[in-house]
């Protein structure tokens, strides 16, 4: 009887240092992918800064060039400054609209359902 108590008590000791441990490679797990989405959003956020900043550029270059060149034919050169600006502001929001995520980590939370299903598992065979 005091044998079957020990077994248990060790087993229990077993499955309660294997959930620490899960738990600190969760936690290590849940930082490295919270520093690689923060990594994206960075990139993606530059990108987005970026793109307002040749908007600006765009609109400061072009609306006094197209003033002063009110002259017939130069206005194109304007304009085609504008566009490009224009072009290449797109470009960038776009990417940065794609590459930006803002969600849960996904690895981690699979990882917890399974560690999850793992312990009760392992309660439940030491249970009986």
């Amino acid at each position: 009887m005091q044998t079957d108590r020990t077994d248990s008590r060790s087993i229990a000791s077993e499955v309660v240092h294997d959930v620490r441990r899960l738990v600190d490679l969760e936690v290590m797990l849940a930082k490295q992918e919270l520093k690689e989405l923060a990594i994206t959003n960075a990139v993606a956020a530059a990108c987005a800064a970026a793109a307002a900043i040749f908007a600006v550029i765009a609109l400061l270059v072009a609306v006094p060039v197209l003033v002063v060149v009110a002259v017939p034919w130069k206005w194109e050169a304007a304009l085609a400054w504008a566009v490009t600006y224009l072009v290449i502001a797109a470009g960038l929001a776009l990417y940065a609209r794609r590459r930006l995520a803002l969600h849960a980590p996904r690895r981690t939370l699979d990882s917890l359902k399974e560690n999850k299903e793992w312990v009760l598992r392992q309660l439940r065979s030491t249970g009986r």
